[in-house]
């Protein structure tokens, strides 16, 4: 498919959106950024030319006038926990309003078809029911799914701990990907840039790590010993509600951890996901120990 040189992209304040955004101007893109506050700075994008048009996901009358002000046709989105269409409002916003391809940040937890995924399975649940929006809007090969795993920015999930000197986590031997967020956002802007190859896109880390093993390389990193102490899953699930988690959300994490951790190197796609950010970038991926090194300063009291 040809090349895209004209992108929208929804959410570039978080860092794969920034990424996606960075990605697709080095490769020749016209870049269009869609905030809630267009005041707010962006750092790492403070040395491109893009416009900044105020638009909201959630509120898919600012989707259409944001795209038809852009002029896009293909678009980066992410999926919104707790609307009650599963965004379908705004996914037609953006069709009406001239996008040809969405490129959706989604979930490597999605194992299955989309259609099959319980409710029960809270996570790739509300991911998949975004899919199936996005499939009924734009047809089943009218969008891109990119399904990163586990992200290298979860170790910010206990910065509390961290501080204080003590880790508290359900399965400490759990080993994870790690995937850097600004990997991840490199393979969806040469997605936008150059135009989709497939509609599903796996993406991992070819690296297997322990939370006790990354908690490790923070304390080595920041210059802190830190205790890993294993706790009760209902102890971990309180820990995550008191933090704002929300309980479905939290439920779900709890249950990964303790019962389906390392699924992701088990998975029929796990040679595909790791060879991904090479195919579309041409790029190694960033380890974690490099990620911690660069955003020490999220770790320091």
């Amino acid at each position: 498919m040809s090349a895209c040189n004209n992108v929208i992209i929804f959410g570039p304040t978080g860092s794969v959106g920034a990424a996606a955004a960075l990605q697709a101007h080095r490769e020749g893109a016209k870049i269009t950024l869609a905030m809630r506050d267009t005041t707010k700075p962006i750092p790492s994008l403070s040395g491109i030319s893009a416009d900044k048009i105020e638009a909201d996901l959630t509120k898919p009358e600012t989707v259409k006038s944001a795209v038809r002000q852009s002029g896009a046709k293909i678009a980066f989105i992410y999926a919104i926990f707790g609307t009650s269409d599963h965004m379908r409002a705004s996914i037609v916003a953006l069709k009406q309003a001239g996008i040809e391809t969405p490129v959706l940040l989604s979930s490597y937890s999605i194992q299955s078809d989309i259609y099959s995924v319980s409710p029960n399975d809270y996570v790739p649940w509300v991911h998949a029911q975004v899919e199936i929006c996005l499939e009924e809007v734009f047809g089943k090969a009218g969008y891109v799914s990119v399904r990163p795993a586990y992200f290298a920015s979860n170790t910010l999930w206990f910065q509390a701990g961290i501080q204080a000197g003590e880790v508290r986590h359900a399965n400490p031997e759990a080993e994870y990907d790690w995937i850097s967020p600004e990997d991840i956002g490199r393979v969806c802007g040469s997605i936008l840039a150059q135009g989709p190859r497939q509609s599903t896109v796996w993406l991992l880390a070819p690296q297997r790590i322990s939370l006790r093993a990354a908690i490790g390389l923070i304390g080595g990193t920041i210059g802190k010993e830190i205790k890993v102490t294993k706790i009760p899953a209902q102890e971990a699930l309180a820990a995550f509600q008191q933090n704002g988690t929300p309980e479905e959300v939290a439920k779900w994490i709890v249950r990964y951890i303790t019962k389906d951790a390392g699924y992701e190197f088990r998975s029929h796609v796990y040679e595909e996901a790791v060879a991904t950010l090479l195919t579309y970038t041409q790029n190694t991926p960033v380890t974690l120990q490099q990620w911690l090194e660069e955003n020490t300063h999220q770790f320091e009291a």
